[in-house]
This record gives C-alpha cells, sequence and structure tokens, in this order.
C-alpha cells in the first residue's frame, strides 16, 4: 500500500502539474486543486467514520469501535487541515485574500475547531469509560456539521463555487484528480491502520487487570493466603 500510494502520488503530481491543461479562467493557479479537494474529500470521509463509530459505541461498547474513532477524528483534523490550509494558499491569487468569512470555509473552520476539542477531550479524561462515553457524545455533536460544511456552497452562494461533476470540467482534469484522490486514500487508510493499532494497545494497557500483568518478583508460595 505504501508503494502504491508513493507511486500514485508522483503520477498524480505529473498530471496536474505538467499533463493536464490550464483552467481557463485561472490559469494555472487552480493545479493546487489536485492535493485540495482529495484531502477534503478524505478529511469528510474519516469524520465519517468517526461519527459512526461514536454512535456504534453509544449503543455497544468496545475498545476497537473507540480506538477507531480516536484514529480517525485524528486523521480527519489532519487532512482537514491540510486541506483549509491549501485552500487559503488558493484563495490569495483568485480572490485577492487568505481568508474570508465564506459560508464554506466558515463552517469548516467551525467544524475542525470541534474535533480540535474532541481531541483535547481525549486528553484530559484519564478514566477510558468516562472518556470513551464523552467523546462519543461530543464526536457526534461535531459531525452534526458535516451536511452543512457539504451543502454550504448550495445554500449560501458566495465566493466559493458551487460542486464540479465530471460532466462539467475538462476529461484529463477529471483523471489526474481522480488518480490524486486514490493516492490520498491508501493515506488514510495507511494512517488509519497505524493510528488505530497504537490507540488500540494504549486502550488495552489502560484497562488491563493489574493480575494480568507482568512482573519481575516471584511470589513466595507459602505467603499466598
Amino acid at each position: 500500500m505504501t508503494g502504491a500510494a508513493v507511486v500514485l502520488l508522483a503520477l498524480g503530481s505529473w498530471m496536474g502539474l505538467v499533463w493536464t491543461p490550464p483552467e481557463r479562467e485561472m490559469g494555472h493557479v487552480y493545479r493546487i486543486i489536485y492535493v485540495h479537494v482529495p484531502a477534503m474529500w478524505m478529511a469528510m470521509l474519516a469524520l465519517v467514520i468517526n461519527f459512526g463509530c461514536c454512535i456504534a459505541y453509544l449503543f455497544k461498547a468496545s475498545w476497537k469501535t473507540d480506538a477507531l474513532a480516536e484514529a480517525s477524528a485524528e486523521i480527519g483534523l489532519l487532512f482537514g487541515t491540510y486541506g483549509l490550509v491549501l485552500g487559503s494558499i488558493w484563495g490569495k491569487p483568485t480572490w485577492g485574500v487568505y481568508w474570508d468569512w465564506d459560508p464554506r470555509l466558515t463552517a469548516m473552520a467551525i467544524m475542525l475547531v470541534t474535533y480540535v476539542g474532541y481531541t483535547a477531550l481525549r486528553r484530559f479524561v484519564e478514566d477510558p469509560e468516562k472518556r470513551a462515553v464523552w467523546s462519543s457524545v461530543v464526536g457526534i455533536i461535531s459531525g452534526i456539521n458535516m451536511p452543512i460544511v457539504w451543502k454550504s456552497v448550495q445554500w449560501w452562494r458566495s465566493l466559493h463555487q458551487v460542486q464540479s461533476t465530471p460532466k462539467t470540467v475538462d476529461p484529463d482534469m477529471v483523471l489526474a484528480l481522480r488518480v490524486n484522490a486514490w493516492a490520498s486514500l491508501i493515506l488514510l487508510v495507511l494512517f488509519l491502520l497505524h493510528r488505530y493499532r497504537i490507540a488500540l494497545a494504549t486502550r488495552e494497557a489502560e484497562v488491563a487487570l493489574p493480575s494480568a500483568l507482568p512482573t519481575d518478583t516471584r511470589t513466595n508460595p507459602s505467603e499466598v493466603v
């Protein structure tokens, strides 16, 4: 998977920077979409996974579900922040400013702040069970903002353009975007797998019974009551 991601990233970068034609109105500036758009897609996908895990945990407690919720929230926050920064870089030559209180940008920023609160909560609550329950509730509340982010460009027409479709974009651009999206998806899966394993190992160590933990001291049988 790592090799496939590297190959697709290299291919997607070449296609986005060299192979595809310039955009009719923005020229070469638009090429940042080949990393900006996949980053936002992966952020939304990861946070949808977190939303589902939070709901699932409240119905049936499972440390695996809780670990996946933690991993997906952090990966979603990573991709979302990355995508938002790229969008700001794109906004300077396109809109004339790095930041504007556009409905899409504002909704995305608010959602990322709520997930910062989610990850902070997981660090400050020491009891694993309380942490899992409380963070699940916060994750569900944070996830409610996702439809607002997705539909914001349709509900409020402003600077940010509406979503494009393969019918409204040059076929070469569509292919380049898909290659970069697949590369980002493989990276997302890799990050999730590694972070999930770390989170699950940490959780299992937290809830392990003292009698199950290894010890270097040997007990004298005569001392056992």
